[in-house]
């Protein structure tokens, strides 16, 4: 495994340069592109790495996941009532989708259904953030990790559109909390820097039947193990998971920080990052790494037994 770690990010390096970091939250713009790095824990608990694996980068999207299991834990299936778990076909920050079903997102990984789930969370927690930061240094192991406030402040200031999303699902009933608050949640929560090692081992209950490998607890049931793996094969990477589907064929999800997280159900999580993204919003190299990887072991979920 090492050394096929090795070899493909040698192998997919003359790729980088030909995506572009994210422009339009500008502490993100200034993240230097050549950075390139892979993680992947085995459910023995096996770690290889490869590149920049321990370089800390902001998480953006991946935090769904995240928020996704929390409200799940407290609500169950409850969360359902107020989205969905349709893949969207359109991008992650849509709106026509969101007006046009009238307030209720298609999935909770798009912006809107993100913000939904976030404010389900905002009802929970005294202190949605911190109880946030909390659980994902809980699974992680990770006790170092903290918010990029310089990313989360830069969100903040460019917050337009997503705002515009809350109020509108607040016109139609759907958001029960003061929307900038729960925006200021939101922004911290994607700006969670963690490493390729840190997402590996935080992403571990997801390939080991709900249960974090680093801690021993149980985060999720199986039923419900199965069902977020699902959610991020057909929505994990938005308007582009028919895609990942065909290149990779995992469950799988990005964040606009370049960040790749990928799941191999009863064997490993993954995380592969590079800042530089193609025109979908995902990482450039990162899809490469990932499809090269699932291509020389046969991990696709979808390749016959």
């Amino acid at each position: 495994m090492q050394a096929l770690l090795d070899e493909i990010l040698d192998a997919v390096r003359p790729l980088i340069g030909q995506g572009q970091v994210a422009q339009y939250i500008p502490a993100l713009a200034e993240v230097n592109p050549c950075q390139l790095g892979i993680a992947a824990l085995s459910v023995e608990g096996e770690l290889f790495t490869a590149g920049d694996a321990y370089t800390p980068f902001s998480i953006q999207s991946i935090s769904k996941v995240f928020s996704l299991v929390q409200a799940i834990q407290h609500q169950g299936e409850a969360i359902w009532q107020r989205l969905g778990h349709e893949p969207s076909g359109q991008a992650f920050n849509s709106m026509a989708q969101l007006e046009y079903e009238q307030g209720r997102p298609r999935n909770p990984f798009i912006n809107a259904g993100a913000l939904v789930v976030c404010d389900i969370n905002h009802s929970r927690y005294a202190a949605p953030t911190l109880s946030m930061r909390d659980f994902v240094r809980r699974l992680t192991g990770n006790t170092q990790l903290m918010c990029d406030e310089k990313v989360a402040e830069s969100e903040y200031q460019h917050r337009a559109r997503n705002a515009a999303m809350a109020y509108l699902m607040q016109s139609f009933g759907n958001f029960e909390n003061d929307v900038e608050s729960v925006l200021r949640s939101y922004f911290h929560h994607c700006a969670l820097a963690a490493s390729c090692v840190d997402l590996a081992r935080g992403f571990s209950f997801l390939a080991h039947q709900g249960v974090c490998l680093h801690s021993h607890e149980r985060i999720l049931s199986l039923r419900q193990t199965q069902q977020v793996n699902a959610i991020m094969a057909t929505s994990g990477l938005y308007d582009e998971a028919g895609n990942f589907a065909y290149r990779v064929g995992l469950p799988g999800k990005s964040g606009v920080g370049g960040g790749i997280v990928a799941i191999v159900p009863g064997r490993f999580s993954l995380c592969v990052w590079s800042p530089e993204l193609n025109h979908s919003g995902n990482s450039l190299v990162g899809m490469a790494v990932l499809e090269q990887l699932s291509e020389r072991i046969g991990w696709s979920v979808f390749a016959p037994a």
